[in-house]
């Protein structure tokens, strides 16, 4: 993974986690409407960076394959 996408998960999950965090604030002073709507935007932030994840595995995997390929031609 290169660093900028290393980035750019760790980025990801951090405001996943700064949302879910704020949202447990807001669902203990029974503010339920911005603790959904936090909760939202972590799952949103979540899915983002799985999304990312899969993407850049898919692509390490691929250039690992064309790479064993090249190696193993005559």
């Amino acid at each position: 993974m290169s660093q900028r996408a290393h980035e750019r998960a760790a980025e990801l999950h951090n405001l996943a986690a700064h949302a879910h965090a704020a949202a447990a604030v807001a669902h203990g002073k029974e503010d339920h409407l911005t603790a959904h709507e936090l909760s939202k935007q972590a799952h949103e932030h979540s899915m983002n960076v799985h999304k990312l994840t899969q993407e850049l595995s898919q692509k390490t995997t691929q250039s690992q394959g064309a790479e064993a390929a090249t190696q193993k031609a005559p």
